[in-house]
């Protein structure tokens, strides 16, 4: 099987705190329904605020984001799934598509 990054975009600025219950609940199963796919969630990680980020361009070191977006990076999950189709028939599941959206990348082996 494959491994694959889904990379979780929320609006921005997203704080996990403010996640509401059910759509926590929801990333929990997701796992689940994951499994009954045929796939594995081997991890995944919800990430602190954007502000809290240091960006490292070149010699330049900032605090918080670089760049303004309209869109943050929540969080990821690595997924094994058998090939890229299958990816994105779990991602599309993924409740972070409610109010953002999921980037599928497949891993260097």
């Amino acid at each position: 099987m494959t491994q694959y990054a889904i990379l979780l975009f929320t609006p921005a600025p997203a704080d996990p705190a403010d996640l509401p219950p059910a759509e926590l609940q929801a990333h929990l199963a997701h796992a689940e329904e994951a499994e009954r796919l045929g796939g594995r969630i081997v991890a995944g990680y919800g990430l602190q605020p954007s502000t809290t980020a240091t960006a490292v361009r070149g010699d330049t070191v900032t605090d918080g984001p670089f760049i303004e977006a309209k869109e943050v990076v929540a969080g990821f999950y690595i997924l094994e799934a058998r090939d890229l189709d299958h990816a994105l028939e779990i991602a599309r599941r993924n409740p972070a598509t409610w109010r953002g959206g999921v980037e599928i990348r497949p891993l260097f082996a």
